[in-house]
């Protein structure tokens, strides 16, 4: 028995509304893990842009004002 027959006869909100719900409930702290997971690599991706960003700025910065110093 496929589970498209199964779920036909079934009423809308058990299809709609329980079945998500049991998912949620079973899984919900996997769904939690992984979207903890993902803001916190995207967190870590934005800061490590972050600062290669301002090491540059700073390394231009430094190196165009002392370049026609002769040096640091």
């Amino acid at each position: 028995m496929a589970v498209r027959e199964v779920l036909a006869g079934m009423p809308w909100w058990v299809k709609w509304i329980a079945i998500p719900l049991i998912a949620l409930f079973v899984f919900g702290g996997l769904i939690g893990a992984v979207l903890a997971f993902v803001a916190e690599l995207l967190f870590k991706v934005l800061l490590f842009v972050a600062l290669v960003g301002g090491l540059v700025y700073l390394v231009r910065r430094f190196t165009s004002s002392s370049s026609s110093d002769g040096g640091w």
